[in-house]
């Protein structure tokens, strides 16, 4: 799988979009032959920690501190067929917050969507187990995608 940050033309007033590439796998499949409904939430994971964590694994601690979904919804337009070519993942964030921020995503193709999905995340202190404010370097980095 590949990322690729997708720019917005200037005639749109869009935010930046974070571009994962996943390859549907058999593995995936239900028995109606279509990408099950849980392993499309594990598509929008991916593309998440993509976004959150580029770089090396060595590196990702550094990108952003501990974060837990607080909230998930997700709109199943179209089935997802077994295919050979993958599918995107855009990303883009919706909200920032001061403890926590919205991300908005959609599962396609050149002709077709698949999904939209909304995502809720939130710092979270560990050793506490109680939400954290976000840091500045992780508000500047998420502003840049909204």
């Amino acid at each position: 799988m590949t990322q690729i940050d997708a720019g917005h033309s200037a005639t749109r007033a869009e935010p930046k979009r974070h571009v994962h590439l996943q390859q549907v796998r058999y593995a995936d499949l239900d028995p109606q032959h279509h990408v099950n409904n849980v392993r499309m939430l594990t598509y929008l994971e991916d593309a998440r920690i993509s976004f959150l964590h580029p770089g090396a694994p060595a590196d990702r601690e550094q990108d952003f501190g501990a974060l837990v979904v607080a909230r998930q919804e997700a709109d199943y337009v179209a089935p997802l067929l077994p295919r050979s070519e993958p599918v995107r993942v855009e990303l883009w964030i919706t909200e920032i917050r001061n403890t926590g921020f919205s991300l908005a995503y959609e599962i396609l193709d050149d002709t077709t969507v698949y999904l939209r999905a909304r995502t809720v995340m939130v710092g979270f202190d560990v050793a506490t187990q109680r939400p954290r404010r976000l840091s500045e370097a992780e508000r500047k980095f998420l502003a840049a995608h909204s």
